[in-house]
This record gives structure tokens, sequence and C-alpha cells, in this order.
């Protein structure tokens, strides 16, 4: 049986990231996929942009309507040139851009029931009712997937039918539950008590399983079981009164289970809607929602157009146009929300990039589980509105002449905000914080919207990242020529060619403490607001901090898979964002040396053991013989302990300087015998399987579990992947041809384990075991080591390979999976994939380019929000959405906490603000200020870590400190002059009478004092 080739072998490397998301079988699924999408406005192109960057085969464009000014506000393949042409063929070449695997064409002519046989999902956007009608039904025919999607203003909807039995093969993006066995009972019930560490698992009640690799009770092995979850987190499994006696190992994996979904043709869900909504207020919502869908569809075919912008005429006639129509069916008969129809009806005819971009992500994802059967697809209609971007006296401030048509790119959303609103956008400044997935999303949409479009507007774009292919797949600013590229310097140009009249300034600096003298006071206290799309915590925390320093408006969004979020935090408004101060997924704490080596117990473990290995004998042990080459130094005259640390382990591994490929093989065959048998044989010989610690407990329980030796059998893949992978790293090190032929290999496995009766152990004769401790070090052993050295003196220096999880080519990834998994083989640990390895290794985030749409627009209505000026808190939403399991949550963010102490009160926004004066004060005036203002007695204050004054230091330093000027102290405790461009020196301080918990506000010791810094 050959080693299976891994997904990122198969496929493009631009696809890696979502290959994570949906997987091989879906991903060939996608490739030869054939879409037919009908109209190209903004969300049809969104749909369009989203399938083509993750690769569908072939998506056939349909649009007989020409460009107008309306479609620029979101449509991001059309400009001003293309007015008047048809809106498919002008957005094609551009389109086709985006992914050379992908075949895009056009049809011209109508579409009959021949030309939808040819395809396997059809989407109509932007579509009259009776073209949905007459489409859908076709579809629902023939068995065809048909999706309808539109957008009108701050509304939208997504109905799909995928048939009378879609069968969905994967419901959820959660990877089978698996876990370890501890142990079986012999009873009716019998009950599964899992390892410790798996005990806290998420099986439910009823869930399906399958037992393997159990030793004593095999009749459970290959047996599938529905459980019972108990109190203590163990299973119960059914009758195993008559079973074998449970003996050691095992693992019980979660059959994953298919759904069978039926959806109704759009004629019969138009009247009988089954919408997804959270609560039952939703529901209710989306009813008056679909009903004002229908009555605009309805307005439409009287009076042969839209509603006109903020008209109240035609608003009242859409309005009767819903109480007219037929009740749905299910309902209640709920009374329509009027004043919810009205708002619709009034803002209907603007087209909006934000609501383009979440629900085109919406509906791409849709296409891809119709494709894939892989998540469970909408039931059947979704309902989103954005009302809440609307000001709150919109009856007020906006009416027809204010939202009329002015032959504009913005039109669009002038018909919804007004020409008033568009000015203010237009003369923002704006700080975009990365360029990758989520930036490009945003700086398209900043594009549209005309965001810092005016003389005075801009935005700058910090990314210090450069272009790789992996990136082109979500990245929708680049193309395979940027590879190699600054982001932001490419995002930079593409945003201005989308927008000329946009101003772009690229940074390709960090963003961090290290560049505060490239983002400092020039930079922030100049931009209206600052976008984070960046994909760490702890760049998150430090932009954050940023904002709640300078008081600007933050936008942060992040995806991982099908998840994301969109939060907007206000000064003095909203709470400010609070997270942890690292990135646990990046800056976890090193795993004990003794859990890794000796004591693994889940998977992580076993795989930071495997790294380490491939540190040690692929890198350091060429390093280091190289290093003791090229000093030429005589062992003799160095430091006993210092060569053994250096050289013990490195002679251990390089023995003999191979000649052949073959030499490779053994030695990799040895290291496969040391690592996997030898070794785990010599700990169970110094802590055996029965061994009882001095207070009478078991040391191999709980989560240390006594490790098993195995033997060598090229049959199994992982053996034989080791091998093969480790004679190919080996080779590359002193410079020999490898093979990748798995034939050729296995032939001389069988030939280099047959047995010879001459040598008990022939393959695994040749390892020079070095286990002296400090008091054997002597004249003998130095006089090996330096025989042993001079072998490697007479040939060419080695190559080190430093580990490279994207190199795979070289069997790096390949190493890894299986010297893991072997490991975890020994210590009974549930294994993983070489997928789901690079994940853990490369902390890499799963990403897919419909998740970023979709949270790009999330926060681009947001900042609709941010923009029109002050709001109440109630305006605002964190959003959070679930793509693969169709939920979608918008919450009112919290308010600020309010901290107290004694008279004061403030929230995390606030500072204390004392200026420095003319001229500057000293430590004493700062502290006497201090205490007359707030009546605050300072008890120590920093800067930073540096302690610029405790009320527990001798007198004698007290009265020198306190007749400083005080950045005459900061530059004596730092040993740093200030930077002359710094506006403020931001102090924290202690205070007598303070409880534990008391977190006073930062105090801001003005050198020059800035207005929009405000004091509590």
């Amino acid at each position: 049986m050959d080693v299976p080739e891994c997904p990122e072998l198969l496929d493009e490397e631009q696809y890696s990231r979502q290959l994570y998301v949906l997987g091989l079988p879906a991903m060939q699924k996608i490739r030869e996929a054939k879409v037919l999408l009908s109209g190209l406005q903004g969300l049809g192109a969104e749909v369009a942009k989203n399938l083509v960057l993750m690769g569908v085969g072939s998506l056939t464009l349909h649009d007989p309507q020409p460009t107008c000014w309306s479609d620029l506000a979101s449509q991001f393949f059309l400009s001003e040139e293309d007015l008047g042409r048809n809106r498919a063929e002008a957005s094609h070449t551009r389109l086709t851009q985006l992914n050379e695997d992908v075949q895009v064409s056009i049809h011209t002519g109508d579409i009959t029931e021949d030309i939808l046989l040819d395809f396997q999902v059809v989407v109509l956007t932007a579509s009259k009712l009776e073209e949905q009608l007459k489409v859908g039904n076709l579809c629902h025919k023939h068995g065809i997937c048909f999706l309808v999607a539109d957008t009108r203003g701050l509304v939208g909807q997504v109905f799909c039918d995928f048939g009378e039995d879609f069968i969905v093969q994967e419901l959820t993006e959660a990877e089978a539950l698996r876990a370890a066995i501890q142990d079986i009972s012999q009873g009716s019930p019998g009950i599964v008590t899992l390892r410790d560490k798996d005990q806290g698992h998420s099986f439910c009640d009823g869930d399906l399983v399958i037992f393997s690799d159990i030793k004593g009770m095999i009749e459970l092995n290959g047996c599938c079981r529905t459980i019972r979850v108990q109190k203590d987190g163990s299973l119960e499994i059914g009758d195993t009164a008559t079973f074998s006696r449970y003996l050691s190992g095992g693992t019980i994996t979660e059959v994953k289970r298919f759904k069978m979904v039926r959806h109704e043709p759009l004629d019969i869900a138009l009247l009988q809607p089954r919408v997804v909504a959270q609560n039952i207020q939703e529901v209710h919502r989306a009813h008056c929602l679909h009903q004002a869908f229908r009555a605009l569809h309805e307005f439409q075919h009287l009076y042969g157009r839209f509603p006109q912008p903020w008209d109240p005429i035609d608003a009242e006639a859409v309005v009767s146009l819903a109480q007219s129509l037929e009740p749905l069916n299910g309902t209640n008969e709920e009374p329509l929300d009027l004043t919810l129809l009205r708002m619709v009806a009034l803002s209907s005819a603007g087209y909006l990039s934000p609501m383009a971009a979440f629900l085109g992500a919406v509906t791409a994802q849709e296409v891809l589980k119709a494709i894939s059967r892989k998540f469970v697809p909408l039931d059947q209609w979704l309902y989103f509105d954005a009302l809440d971007c609307l000001p709150e006296d919109w009856e007020l401030l906006l009416n027809p002449e204010e939202c009329a048509p002015r032959g504009c790119r913005y039109d669009g959303q002038i018909a919804v905000f007004g020409s008033s609103f568009q000015d203010r956008l237009s003369c923002q400044n704006y700080l975009l914080v990365g360029a990758g997935a989520i930036g490009c999303e945003m700086l398209k949409g900043f594009a549209l919207v005309g965001l810092g479009a005016g003389g005075s507007g801009g935005v700058a774009v910090a990314d210090m990242d450069h272009i790789e292919r992996s990136n082109l797949s979500r990245q929708f600013l680049f193309r395979s020529q940027d590879i190699g590229r600054p982001k932001a310097e490419v995002a930079a140009a593409a945003v201005h060619a989308l927008n000329p009249n946009i101003q772009v300034t690229p940074f390709i600096h960090p963003l961090d403490p290290t560049t505060e003298h490239i983002y400092g006071d020039h930079v922030f206290s100049h931009v209206h607001g600052v976008v984070a799309a960046v994909d760490s915590f702890q760049a998150r925390y430090y932009v954050a901090a940023r904002c709640t320093h300078y008081l600007k408006p933050l936008l942060e969004a992040g995806t991982q898979g099908t998840r994301g979020s969109a939060s907007v935090y206000i000064p003095r408004v909203t709470e400010t964002y609070i997270g942890p101060a690292s990135d646990p997924t990046s800056e976890d704490a090193p795993y004990p040396i003794c859990t890794i080596h000796y004591l693994p117990s889940t998977f992580e473990h076993t795989l930071q053991w495997a790294q380490d290995k491939f540190e040690g004998l692929f890198r350091l042990s060429a390093e280091t013989i190289n290093h003791y080459q090229q000093a030429g130094t005589t062992l003799a005259h160095m430091d006993g302990q210092q060569i053994l640390i250096s050289l013990q382990q490195v002679l251990g591994i390089l023995r003999v300087r191979p000649q052949t490929w073959e030499d490779c093989v053994v030695w990799a065959l040895d290291q496969w015998q040391v690592c996997f048998h030898y070794d785990i044989i010599q700990l169970r010989k110094c802590f055996p399987p029965d061994k009882v610690l001095e207070d009478g407990t078991q040391f191999w329980s709980g989560s240390k579990q006594c490790p098993q030796p195995l033997e060598f059998d090229s049959s199994q893949d992982m053996h034989f992947l080791y091998v093969l992978a480790a004679a190919n790293l080996y080779a590359q090190m002193h410079g020999l041809p490898g093979s990748s032929d798995q034939t050729a290999l296995r032939e001389l496995l069988k030939l280099l384990l047959q047995p010879d009766p001459q040598q008990e152990n022939p393959i695994f004769a040749s390892k020079l075991k070095l286990a002296w401790g400090p008091a054997e070090f002597g004249p003998e052993q130095l006089k090996e080591l330096q025989k042993a050295l001079e072998v490697w003196s007479k040939g060419p220096p080695l190559k080190p390979l430093p580990f490279d999880k994207d190199d795979d080519s070289n069997f790096h990834m390949d190493f890894l999976t299986a010297a893991a998994n072997l490991r975890s083989q020994n210590y009974g640990i549930l294994p993983a994939s070489r997928a789901q390895s690079k994940l853990i290794v490369g902390q890499i985030i799963p990403a897919i380019a419909t998740s970023t749409a979709a949270v790009a627009g999330l926060l681009g209505l947001e900042l609709y929000k941010v923009v029109s000026g002050p709001r109440p808190l109630h305006t605002f939403r964190h959003s959070y959405l679930y793509l693969a399991e169709n939920r979608f949550y918008r919450n009112v963010p919290s308010a600020p906490a309010i901290h107290t102490f004694q008279d004061m009160k403030w929230t995390r926004w606030d500072r204390l603000k004392v200026s420095a004066g003319q001229p500057e004060r000293t430590l004493e005036s700062l502290l006497a200020c201090l205490q007359e203002q707030h009546g605050l007695r300072v008890r120590m204050l920093l800067h930073g870590s540096a302690i610029l004054y405790s009320a527990r230091w001798a007198p004698e330093k007290q009265t020198r400190s306190l007749a400083l000027r005080v950045t005459e102290l900061v530059q004596q405790v730092t040993n740093k002059v200030p930077d002359p461009e710094v506006r403020v020196l931001v102090l924290e301080l202690s205070c007598e009478g303070e409880e534990d918990h008391t977190a006073f506000p930062p105090l801001h010791y003005e050198l020059r004092p800035d207005s929009q810094h405000p004091s509590i």
C-alpha cells in the first residue's frame, strides 16, 4: 500500500488555507463544478469574486443590463469607462484575471430549460420575481440547486432550493470527536472511561461512535454503538457483559451522520417561508421583510420601476401593497410592522457595498454547500437588515432631494444616506492595519464607498508582509505577478485603480512598540479612525491600546474557517477592546522537556518532540560538525563537559559518513529502531509498568501512559513514511541524491531486513552509544570522540536543514507527521493527519474567502455609523457568524465599565491630565498637583517599567528625585532622551488608600497639550 499523497501536494498552493476548511474531497468537487450566475450588480459581483477565488471549475455569467451610475457604488469590476456597456461583458476580463484555473464565460441569450441542464448550481441576483419563479421551478424539476439573492438598500435576502432529497454528508466544520480509552467495564451496560485529558469531551447523548485498536475486548473493534454520557464524563455503550476483559489502549471516534434536507420550490416557499432566525423576535422581523420584498416586486411589476429614494408617496404605496398581499401560511396572522416596511421602502433604491459583501459571501458559501454537500444549507430563507445604520431621526434628515441621483459613482449609496453623508465620507482619514485577506476586502470597500476620496481625506495602510502564492485564494487585490512584492504597496496601487480619487499611503513597517517613532502622534492625531485586520491577538491588543491612547474609534475583525467576528469600539460609548496581552495560539509557553521526551499525553507533545528531533538530526548535528571542522580545534584543549554536551548526541547520529542512497536508508532504519523501539525499552527499564511511588500510587496512571515499543513493519504507512522521509533528508544533508521511488524502497527494505545468521541485528548495530556521565568522561572517551570527528573532516561541509513547514518537496512535513504519529503509537495517543500536523506546527489559521468577505461587509456597516457622527450605544453592533451552521448574531456592545475611587469616577477611555508648563514642572510639583486636583497621594509612579518615584525610597533618594524636572527624571531612570515629537509622557500610578483591584487611569503628562485628549 503506497503512502497516500496529501491534499497540499494535489492542489495548487494558493488553495492551502481553504483546504483546511473544506478538505480535499470537497475541493475536488468545487474544481469540477459548473455554475450559472445571473445578475452582475454589486451582489452578483461579490458572488462571482468569491467563487472564482476559491477555484470553482466553471462560471457562466448572464446579465442583459447595461452599466449605470448606481452600479459603481457596489460593483468593483466596473468603472466609469464601462457606463452603458453590458455588465457581464464589462466584468468578464477583470473577473478572469482573479484565477487562471477558473473558466469564466458569458451567456448572452435567455435562460432556457436546455441551458439550465448544463449546470449544477444556478444563482439569480437582482432579478424579477417572474424570472425567479420560472427558473426556480425548472431547476427544482431537474434537481439543479437553485439560489436567489438580492439586496435593496440596507436589507437583503438569500433563498435556497436544493431539491427534495439533498443529502448533506458533513454537517459541521468540526472534525469528528475522538478520545483515548482508559478502561471499559464488562457489564450491562458497559461503561467506557476515557483518559484524564479526554474526560472533558464534547460527546452528547445519542452520538454514534466506533471503536478501534482495543486490546483485550476485541469484540468492540470496528463496532458502532450509540452512547449515553454519564455525569462524570464516562460513556454508557450498551451490553458488554459477555465480551473479553479489557486490557489496554483503544480509541473511540464519533461517526459523522449524514442529513437529508428537503427544500420546497420557490412558488411554495413564497407563501410558506421557512426562515433562518436565532429567536422568535427575529422570525417575526424576517416575515415582515419577506412581505416587504414581495411588495417591492409587486411595485416593480405595476410601475415598471423601483421606488424613488426616500419618496414618501412611493413608500406608502409599498406599505399598502404589503398589507394587501396574501398572508403567509403558518405565521398566526402576525401584524406587519408598518414602520419597518416604511423604512425598507424609503431606502430600497440604493445599492451598498457592505451589504453586497456580506450577502454575496453568504450566497457563495451556499453555492459551495450545494457543490460539495459539506455543511447544512439555509432552510430556506435568510433575511438580513442593517437599518440600524440609518440616523435615528432619519425622517427629518433624509428627503428625496438629498438622496436624488447626482450622476456620480456614489449614486447607489447617496440613494440611502444622502449627499451630505457622502461628503462626510470623502473627508475622512483612516488607518488600516493589515493588508491581508480582510484588509484587502476593507480597502475594496473603502474605494467603493468613497472613504477619504475628497481633497482632505485619505487612507493609510500598514503591513510589513510580502505577497505569497497562498494569499491569492483570499486576498482580492493581489495577482500572481505580485508574488514577492510588499502587500501594502500593491494594495495601495490596486485601490487607486479601483477609485482614482482615493489617495492611499502604504507603510511597510510593522505597527508595534518598536515603530512608535513611525506611527506616532503625527499619524494618529490626523486619523478619524482605525481598522485592525491583523491575525493575532497580540497585534490587535497593541492596535487597540493605541486607539485608546489617542481616543480613536477602532473597527476590528477576524476569521477562522467559516467563523468570523466584526466588532466596533467607540471612545466613551462602548467598552474598550479587552484581549489577552499575547496571542495564545502563538505565544504559549513551551511544554516541559520531561513531558515532551518521556511523558507525552497529547499529540501536540509528540509533534513538538518530532520537531525537536528534526532540528537535532538534520540541522544542529550538521552545524556542530561544521563548526568543529572549521575551527580545527583539538578536543584535548577544550572543556570535557562542553564537548560532551555538544558532541555526544551528534556522534550518535553521525557515526559513518554515507556514500550511497542505501547508506541513507540504513541510517533511517537505525534511527527508527532507536526512537520507537530501543529508547522505549530503556525507559521501561527505568520506570517499569508496575512502578509504585512512595505514596503508594502507580507511576504510570492518569495522563501518564506507559509506552509500548514498536516493531518495524514496512507495510504500515507511517513506518514506511518515516524511513522514506528520514533517508531523503539525511541524503540532502550530505549532498547525496535521494529517491521518491516507493516501490524501489520497499524492495530495498525487504533485502535489508532479511535475517543474517552471523549477526543478530545487522541493521541496527551501527549506533554509537555515548552514554557517559560527567564522572565517566576521561582520556579514553576524548580519544574516541577525536577519532569519530576525523571521519567527518575528510569530506565537504554538511548542509544544515532548517525546518520549513511549507517545503513540501523536501520531506520536512512528511518526517514530522510520521515521527509524531509513531511516537503517539508508543504512548497510545490519538494520531493526526498531515494537514492537522501542519496546522499545529505552522500555527496556521484555516481561512476561506467567504468568511473574510462577510466580516468585511459587517465591518463596513459599522463604519457608516462611526462616520455619521455621535450615536447612542444601542445603534452599534458586535457581529458573529458561523457560515457552516447558519448562525448569525448581532449584539449591542457593552457600555464602558465605571471605576471609582473616593469621589473619582472613570472608564478605561479616561486619563488624568497635567500640563508640563513653562518652565517645566518638577516631580514634587507634579505630585502636589495630583493631590490638589484629584486628592491622590501617590505611592508609586512609573513610566513603562521604570520607577520614577516610590514612597518607600530612603528620604535622601526621594529628595533628589523630587527636585528633578519630570523629563530629566525620565531620562535619568530610562537612560533615554524623550523623543522631541512626543506630545505626552504616559505615566502609571498607585496611590494611598487604593484597593488591590484599583487601576487608576493613566496620567498624561502633557509636554505639548492636545485638546482632543480630554481628562476625566
